[in-house]
């Protein structure tokens, strides 16, 4: 990713330097900085520490959306969406790297991860169009365009192209975007501002680095699944984080219910269907945010046998620290988490 950003890096850092000319020095190197705000169809919330007293209240919300124009499916004229609908085949940087870093993921979990699943999604009911009515061979019409070829051409010019076997196909950057936006704000923080000592969350999507003014280590907490979509957020656990992210992807908040049945956000590449099984969350600690974001969403994919399977067939993966929460047959939910993720718990 970093090959791709270091440009746009190098312009947010002047932005950054000639917007703050005229500040105030900020004596007390202890006292955070805290932004917040909305953006992305959600929130967000970054705390930072700067000796040298630069507020960037300004500049977060206006690059979040300026990333959606890029990846989101919710902005009508997103570059997403033009290529979707097949009104351009022509990329940018940002977009090419998704798809990449997407299509790696894919092959890494065999296709348990699969941007190319759009039309499922939307069919579904899960994005910005009304749910479809599906039988067995409307499915499998979107299926096989769910499958088929999608690749990135720079042969031809100095453009990237996306290609597509099939018209029909629609990519959902939706499981990686914006874990990937979180990890753009971390590396202008860090690269192109100088800032080492901050948390940045995203809709859930977090990542932290280096440490409070004490030596203290960033503490974050992770949600207990609800009961459903109405529920306020708990905390189930906290886990100490450092130079990583976390990021949990969940069932419990994203369904819609229909003759007693509850369909999940996440949609299977497989069967083009909604996963029906006991996995209820997965939350995945790693050093980059775009990957605990792939990992969690593939791991639900999955399911627990499936992704407790995959996680021992990878011992050498230090980017695989998870917990999973488990809805059991009496009604209850219970915990099982990684070695590695246990060693990240903070004791109550």
């Amino acid at each position: 990713m970093k090959r791709f950003l270091l440009g746009l890096l190098a312009i947010l850092a002047f932005t950054a330097c000639r917007h703050n000319a005229d500040a105030p020095f900020r004596h007390n190197a202890d006292a955070p900085f805290r932004l917040s705000g909305e953006a992305q169809g959600t929130y967000y919330s970054i705390i930072y520490y700067d000796d040298r007293g630069r507020d960037l209240s300004d500049q977060i919300k206006p690059f979040l959306d300026d990333f959606d124009q890029t990846a989101s499916l919710w902005v009508e004229h997103s570059l997403l969406r033009r290529i979707n609908s097949n009104a351009t085949d022509t990329a940018n940087r940002i977009f090419a790297d998704l798809f990449q870093l997407s299509d790696s993921i894919r092959r890494y979990t065999h296709g348990a991860f699969d941007c190319r699943v759009g039309r499922l999604v939307q069919a579904w009911g899960f994005s910005f169009r009304q749910r479809e009515e599906l039988d067995k061979t409307t499915l499998d019409s979107l299926l096989r365009s769910a499958h088929s070829n999608v690749w990135l051409d720079t042969t031809a010019s100095h453009d990237i192209l996306i290609r597509k076997e099939d018209p029909n196909t629609e990519l959902d950057f939706n499981a990686i975007a914006q874990g990937y936006s979180v990890d753009f704000l971390a590396e202008w923080f860090e690269h192109g501002l100088g800032i080492h000592n901050f948390l940045i969350d995203i809709g859930g999507e977090v990542i932290a680095k280096g440490h409070k003014p004490s030596g203290e280590t960033w503490s974050v907490g992770i949600e207990r699944p609800a009961a459903d979509c109405y529920d306020p957020p708990e905390v189930e656990t906290a886990i100490r984080l450092e130079d990583a992210s976390v990021v949990t992807s969940g069932n419990y908040r994203k369904y819609y219910e229909r003759d007693g049945v509850r369909y999940s956000h996440t949609i299977d590449p497989a069967t083009g269907r909604p996963v029906q099984h006991s996995l209820l969350s997965a939350s995945v600690v790693s050093r980059q945010s775009w990957y605990a974001d792939a990992m969690a969403t593939a791991f639900m994919v999955m399911g627990l046998d499936r992704a407790l399977q995959f996680i021992a067939d990878h011992p050498d993966n230090p980017d695989i620290q998870a917990v999973f929460f488990i809805y059991d047959d009496n009604g209850t939910y219970r915990t099982l988490a990684t070695p590695a993720f246990e060693k990240l718990r903070i004791e109550n």
